[in-house]
């Protein structure tokens, strides 16, 4: 996986930032998005982050996600 990869969402993940369903439990498994960052480090000095994929799904939502979570569908 890299940075511009489109990638859709393969297992259940609810979230409760969606913006059409604030606050309530949403399952985002199969929307698709762009991947925007994979953080690796943190002003300059490695990590190793619980969800290091941040994707786009559109304007108004972005998502931290596992690789695992993951499956690409185009580079």
């Amino acid at each position: 996986m890299k940075i511009g990869d489109r990638v859709r969402v393969k297992t259940s993940v609810i979230v409760y930032i969606h913006p059409e369903h604030r606050n309530q439990p949403f399952d985002i498994k199969g929307l698709d998005g762009e991947i925007i960052s994979i953080i690796k480090d943190w002003n300059g000095r490695p990590i190793s982050p619980n969800l290091p994929v941040h994707v786009k799904f559109s304007d108004k939502f972005k998502a931290h996600l596992k690789q695992e979570e993951l499956e690409v569908i185009s580079e």
